[in-house]
């Protein structure tokens, strides 16, 4: 028998899931205050499960939560997305090679298919869910469910950031990320290890770069400061 989960537990949950959407599309950015009270009286819900979502979205690193200070979207540093992502070109190629030899035609043709709707999209949010469903599609197939749940929580962390910089490269006419999806798909689908992990590692390393030259741009001062959230972004 199926033991359902207490009341409490689903209504956290479902501010949890509610709070976790409007952060990663943008409609909350990074460092904007959560106001518990505010937020409970919007959801018709008490403060307990708002209390209790923030912890898990805290846990997620989406949160940030002080002492007399309550909770603020996180909101990263220049050196913390650098170091976010040097993790990713770690971690991300290990993921990709134990995936590659178990992904299926079924694989093969939902990577196609998020490559074709990219090559038409215009809308930064659709491009974003796109690029992430297309590397997750990739890496599914993968053992270590550990290693993936350091890469979804740096994907989570750093949404905010790939939004501005896709909006910036977008804007431009820059379509180089649907070129390489391209060629890791190329290497995929051919089973060619060595390559598509060497394509991953520059995906994300020029995109690295990117925000960096941003950040600085932004930051002014030459200081390592926050970020500006209006401008937050990154490609994948």
């Amino acid at each position: 028998m199926i033991k359902e989960q207490p009341q409490s537990a689903v209504a956290s949950q479902r501010v949890a899931d509610i709070l976790a959407e409007r952060i990663l599309s943008g409609e909350l950015p990074p460092g904007s205050r959560i106001k518990q009270d505010e937020l409970a009286e919007e959801l018709r819900t008490s403060r307990i499960p708002v209390r209790d979502a923030l912890r898990m979205l805290e846990a997620r690193g989406l949160v940030v939560m002080r002492a007399n200070a309550g909770a603020r979207v996180t909101e990263l540093t220049t050196r913390d997305l650098v170091i976010s992502y040097e993790i990713r070109e770690r971690i991300e190629p290990l993921l990709l090679a134990e995936s590659i030899p178990n992904l299926t035609e079924t694989d093969l043709a939902d990577l196609r298919r998020v490559i074709a709707q990219n090559e038409v999209c215009t809308d930064i949010d659709e491009a974003i869910a796109l690029g992430r469903e297309f590397h997750w599609i990739s890496y599914r197939r993968n053992e270590t469910p550990l290693l993936a749940q350091i890469v979804e929580r740096v994907w989570d962390t750093t949404q905010s950031y790939r939004r501005a910089y896709l909006k910036l490269a977008m804007g431009g006419g820059n379509r180089t990320h649907n070129v390489e999806h391209q060629l890791m798909y190329d290497a995929i689908a051919s089973g060619d290890v060595e390559v598509a992990q060497a394509v991953l590692v520059m995906h994300i390393r020029r995109t690295r770069q990117g925000l960096t030259r941003h950040a600085h741009r932004l930051a002014g001062n030459g200081e390592d400061a926050h970020l500006e959230t209006e401008l937050s972004t990154a490609a994948e």
